[in-house]
């Protein structure tokens, strides 16, 4: 099972020189992915327990557009394994213009991560 979400990330999201996006702004988007793979599979939120890997590949700027995709790959009794792909699809182009940006084809992956969510101990009692 799949999910993606795909968003652009603004000044807010910038937290270093350079519009540089701080890491923990993308393993927020993998909880969200993670929270909708949860309901789409038991139906709940489930929690999000811990990652086991995360690796941050390349950087990037407010005015990207992110992709983060979340897959469970391993279904346990009261656990979810899961890994994570975060793409920059498009990407900002201040150098010529405030507004000019570029389709990344093929997109850069900047983030990969693997972790467990717990199921909630009422939906482990109907399992």
């Amino acid at each position: 099972m799949k999910t993606v979400i795909r968003l652009r990330m603004s000044s807010h999201d910038a937290h270093y020189g350079g519009q540089l996006v701080d890491g923990a702004r993308i393993l927020g988007l993998f909880g969200d992915v993670a929270t909708e793979l949860l309901i789409l599979h038991d139906g709940d939120e489930g929690l999000f327990r811990a990652y086991d890997n995360v690796e941050f590949l390349a950087p990037v700027r407010a005015g990207d557009y992110i992709e983060a995709e979340g897959e469970i790959v391993a279904v346990g009794k009261t656990s979810r394994k899961m890994t994570f792909v975060a793409r920059k699809v498009i990407s900002a182009r201040p150098d010529i213009s405030e507004s000019a940006a570029d389709v990344l084809d093929p997109p850069i992956v900047v983030v990969r991560a693997s972790g467990t969510c717990v199921v909630p101990l009422d939906l482990q009692r109907k399992g």
